[in-house]
């Protein structure tokens, strides 16, 4: 009974705490784009050649209308992130074809859910089918018939079958035919419409499978097909063209002479026809991997000019016979689409894995789209610098990185904050806990270093194999950790365990090969096993049998987890003396890969695994929870989404319940250890989570995604109080993390981007200040609100409504909420008015006092010290205390070399807050003096029976007024003429009050010299516009006498 009872209040928790959304936690992107990411395809507009759509090949759709200045993510909210090309409705371009998951095969490559559609420019999408293609190639749209698509199908990588082959639709993509299928291990990369003859169609089969162990690119399968009638029959291509095993195709028709088509078969080499495809001749044995590339570009100049993508982009001008590179000076390597000016043939676009180059003198200097932030990160490290940490993390071909989590400055995290750790591919980073100084940073293949980031120095402390010994079989991505119990112990995995005690100095095997042994070329692929001559054999695979996930925890020293590719858990007890193994899981496919293993932080008995099995096909999360060391699993991968790979998982440092998973389609956090799962946070774009870090001083949830490089979610702590204790009553405030105050940097100048134009790239810093997050149960409703719910509710009972209770609502004050900050001593010192809202919240208070004479406004920043907020509600006319105080620390950052040490600045401000409150008084009353001034001499000087002497004193009055505006805002007559005036009072007080709001230094004494001018000419002057009011005062009540018009309102004076 006291079971059933446990479970049923855990599962009414999990359902409370489910309700709650935590939209109010918000990630924040911190970029890089100073390497961008894999562009996949590339779409310009033919009638505006500056509107580019841009396809990357894992960060969604980007669009600029200025011709690359800035770029607009425009697919974030789809369902998939992976984008295979793009294409722009010819004769309609507003209209948007979008084909999902990337159209190459690399090992990394992730998988789409099918056709998009736009018709709004790329503003919205539709998804229009073929959810199950998982990659598509090619999109071609009939040139006079917008209705009429085709669709070249590509179809897994990972398995056979889905949506595959030559799609068609004649509506629109409301329906779609298949119109062309080989079988089901070949789908179609490319389809073209010959522009002269929309009848006319050319598509290019490729026959390929991918596994963790292998990859096959080609087979008796892959070739080249034409259409004579819009793609309803289809006959194959072969004269000319190779036999037996193919490659990936790649089709060029020429825009000078489409009866030239250009034909790349990998593994064969570059064909071309000059009679539509009726004959073939070899011009050379160029030909490019179908991993990455086989894309060819005809020039739309001259027919014998072709390009094709390349490590290094190489071009033809013979037709294909000779080839040489394009040039790639200051750009990135590894090209993948090409856009040729139809009217300048200097000028091209490239898009590759480092992102966007354009160049307008044929590859002798290229532009780089340096505000494209679409880099592919693996794996995320933190550091434990002051103040601020810092990230680090290895990227799909663009380096290891690190930068700063925020910076001082008010331009945010900009491209020049990072810096590389390591090149070539990046991977694991790990960070020194005790030196920040020292990253060890890896390339591809365990190629492991040391850096110093204080000198920029690098080590190359990888493991090599000695003399007679077996070769050791890294991973493209191999592990790594420092020992949580001593900082200076490395462990580093290839196929046997490393473990270095001086800093990778010296390296020990404490492990044999910990995995299967497995000959991967003894396995079936598409149903048999392959001839080492098969086309790209293995190419760009890791040799099968490696490590590939490593813990040790960190309650129990030497206790090691160790995960393989081929679907091992080792485990070690003794630092790798002796090692017991998991070769079976719950649930869990045979031989899955063991893509994470995380030791608890608070039970040496737990440990954590991650499965991903989606290079056998299957894209079902995996994650399970031993609590015996390894001895047995079970699974907690409960409610996560069915199709969503899981890549990583990560645990609370301070709750053993909270745990957060990362997953193709996001990331995902849990409560109650896996009970149950909830998205978290906002402002994420479907985007693959690859892994997780905490940055446990600030409570940090730091993410590498694979296409949008990193994202923090800043102070997490609220999830720990997630419970049916807090949601269920009225409101709550949650612990607060202690807020840093400072006063950014601008070294840019004015407000970012400065003078750095529209293309500066700039990801935020989180706000100044103390980050406030609470949570209102029920917000009260106003009475329209409610009378709208009833009419809602009950559509065939509206009664309408009295007059009383329509004024009620028109006169009805909407509900707010007052934050009140106080002092130590409870003295209130801001009020900051938030709209009155249910679920969950999060905003940041500036740390500033209120301003005396604008309260609303804040005004220099507090002390350091303990204070409080507290939530206030006002309703329907009355105030609700709805929390008790929540106290918090304020510190402020020490980054000043002159400090205000002894509190005489905090004392100025107090004095400058006060006397702008009273300047402000002196201010408001001046300008009403001028109005009555004003208004009373005009009133004077038509009305018949005025006294003209009454004139006369108006004017001396205005005369006065005149001079004391001189003494308030200087001399105008002499300033607007160029010649040297002294300085008013209001400006005396500006440079006293802006001069000490915006600092933490001492004051100056002009500062001070100011404010004592200000305090000093204040008395006299009230005193005189006191006496200038009451002659006023006494002029007025004889003008009224005198029959001249009321200048003001007021039932106090005299009729006439």
């Amino acid at each position: 009974m006291k079971k059933y009872t446990y479970l049923t209040l855990t599962l009414v928790t999990s359902l409370s705490l489910v309700a709650q959304s935590t939209s109010a936690l918000k990630w924040r992107s911190i970029g890089p784009a100073v390497t961008s990411g894999r562009v996949a395809d590339l779409a310009v507009d033919p009638s505006n050649p500056d509107r580019w759509v841009v396809a990357t090949a894992a960060g969604g759709v980007w669009l600029t209308e200025n011709h690359g200045l800035s770029f607009e993510p425009v697919f974030d909210g789809e369902g998939s992130y992976s984008i295979g090309c793009v294409t722009i409705d010819g004769s309609n371009p507003n209209t948007v074809w979008v084909g999902s998951g990337e159209n190459n095969n690399q090992r990394s490559v992730a998988y789409g859910d099918g056709i998009y559609r736009s018709q709004d420019g790329g503003r919205s999408w539709t998804n229009m089918g073929l959810k199950n293609s998982e990659h598509i190639g090619m999109i071609a749209v009939h040139p006079s018939n917008s209705n009429i698509v085709w669709v070249a199908a590509y179809g897994p990588v990972w398995s056979p079958g889905g949506d595959r082959g030559i799609y068609k639709t004649t509506d629109g993509g409301q329906n779609w035919r298949r119109v062309l299928n080989v079988s089901e291990n070949t789908g179609f990369n490319e389809v073209h419409v010959d522009p002269r003859n929309p009848k006319v169609l050319y598509a290019t089969a490729h026959q390929r499978r991918r596994h963790v162990w292998t990859y096959i690119s080609g087979g008796p399968e892959s070739g080249l097909y034409k259409s004579e009638d819009g793609g309803e029959t289809w006959n194959e291509l072969k004269s000319g063209l190779p036999n037996g095993d193919k490659g990936r195709f790649a089709l060029a028709l020429s825009p000078v002479n489409p009866d030239v088509i250009y034909c790349m078969v990998e593994g064969h080499g570059l064909y071309r026809s000059s009679d539509r495809g009726a004959s073939f001749k070899k011009q050379s044995d160029h030909a490019t991997s179908g991993n990455y590339y086989v894309e060819l570009f005809a020039s739309p100049h001259d027919v014998d000019v072709v390009y094709s993508m390349d490590t290094y982009a190489q071009w033809s001008e013979d037709g294909g016979k000779t080839f040489k590179g394009l040039g790639e000076r200051g750009k990135h390597v590894d090209n993948h689409v090409a856009w040729i000016d139809p009217t300048n043939p200097k000028h091209l676009v490239l898009g590759c894995d480092g992102g966007l180059y354009e160049t307008w003198d044929h590859a002798s200097s290229w532009h780089f789209k340096s505000n494209l932030p679409v880099t592919q990160f693996y794996r995320v490290a933190v550091d434990n610098a002051t103040p601020f940490y810092n990230v680090y993390g290895g990227t799909q071909d663009n380096f290891s990185l690190g930068g700063p989590s925020r910076t001082i400055n008010d331009r945010g995290i900009v491209n020049s904050d990072w810096y590389v750790t390591q090149t070539g591919d990046g991977f694991e980073s790990q960070v020194d806990p005790i030196n920040p100084n020292i990253v060890y940073a890896q390339a591809q293949y365990g190629w492991l270093q040391r850096y110093d980031r204080q000198s920029g120095e690098g080590v190359p402390i990888k493991p090599i194999e000695g003399p007679g010994e077996k070769a050791y079989r890294w991973n493209w991505d191999a592990p790594l950790l420092i020992s949580p119990h001593n900082h200076k112990t490395l462990y580093f995995a290839a196929n046997k365990l490393f473990k270095s005690t001086d800093r990778g100095n010296n390296w020990t095997a404490i492990s044999g090969d910990l995995t299967r042994q497995i000959d991967r070329n003894a396995l079936p692929v598409m149903g048999k096993v392959w001839s080492m001559d098969a086309i790209a054999k293995n190419q760009s695979t890791t040799i099968y049998g490696n490590i590939v996930a490593l813990h040790e925890s960190p309650v129990a020293k030497g206790l090691l987890y160790v995960g393989t590719d081929d679907g091992l858990v080792q485990i070690s007890e003794n630092d790798g003396g002796a090692w017991r193994k998991v070769d079976k899981f719950p649930g869990v496919p045979a031989n899955t890969y063991v893509n994470d293993l995380k030791a608890s932080l608070h039970d040496a008995n737990v440990v954590y695994a991650a499965f991903n099995n989606h290079k056998n096909g299957d894209f079902k999360p995996y994650v399970l929870v031993s609590k015996n060391k390894g001895k047995t699993w079970e699974s907690i991968t409960a409610d996560l989404p069915e199709r969503g790979s899981v890549y990583s998982i990560a645990q609370d440092h301070k709750d053993p319940n909270l745990l957060f998973a990362g997953t193709e389609f996001g990331i995902y956090y849990s409560t109650t250890g896996g009970g149950t799962w909830k998205k978290l946070g906002s402002g994420l774009p479907t985007v693959a989570v690859r892994d997780i870090d905490v940055q446990r001083r600030e409570n940090d949830l730091v993410i590498a995604t694979f296409g949008r490089g990193f994202y923090v979610l800043d102070d997490y702590s609220p999830l720990r109080e997630f419970s049916a204790k807090v949601t269920d009553k009225d409101a709550h405030i949650f612990d607060v993390k202690p807020g840093l105050l400072y006063h950014e940097a601008s070294p840019i100048g004015y407000g970012p981007p400065g003078f750095m134009g529209a293309e500066y790239f700039m990801a935020s810093n989180p706000e100044v200040g103390v980050a406030l997050t609470y949570h209102i149960k029920e917000a009260p409703k106003t009475l329209k609100a409610k009378r709208q719910a009833e009419e809602k509710k009950n559509p065939d009972a509206i009664t309408y409504p009295t007059a009383a209770a329509m004024r009620a609502e028109d006169n009805e004050v909407d509900p707010y909420l007052l934050v009140v900050i106080r002092d130590a001593g409870g003295q209130p010192i801001r009020r900051i008015v938030r709209s009155y809202s249910s679920g969950i919240t999060r905003f940041t208070w500036d740390g500033k006092v209120a301003r005396q004479d604008v309260p609303r406004r804040g005004a220099y920043l507090v002390a350091p010290g303990t204070y409080s907020a507290q939530l206030v509600g006002f309703a329907q006319g009355s105030f609700d205390t709805l929390t008790s105080v929540k106290t918090f620390e304020v510190k402020h950052l020490n980054n000043l070399t002159l400090p205000s040490t002894d509190g005489t600045l905090l004392a100025f401000q107090e004095r400058v807050n006060a006397a702008s409150r009273r300047y402000d008084r002196f201010e408001m009353t001046y300008r009403e003096t001028v109005s009555l001034a004003k208004d009373l001499y005009e009133a004077l000087k038509y009305t018949p029976s005025a006294n003209p002497a009454d004139v006369q004193s108006v004017l001396s009055v205005q005369t006065a007024l005149e001079a004391m505006n001189i003494v308030l805002n200087g001399d105008a007559s002499l300033s607007k003429r160029e010649f040297e005036a002294l300085p008013g009072l209001g400006d005396r007080l500006s440079t006293a009050t802006w001069g000490s709001y915006g600092m933490r230094s001492e004051v100056t004494g002009t500062m001070r010299a100011q404010l004592d001018y200000v305090e000093a000419a204040l008395p006299a002057l009230e005193k005189e516009l006191l006496a200038l009011q009451s002659k006023l005062k006494a002029l007025e009540t004889q003008s009224i006498k005198d029959g001249a018009p009321y200048v003001r309102g007021g039932l106090e004076k005299p009729l006439p």
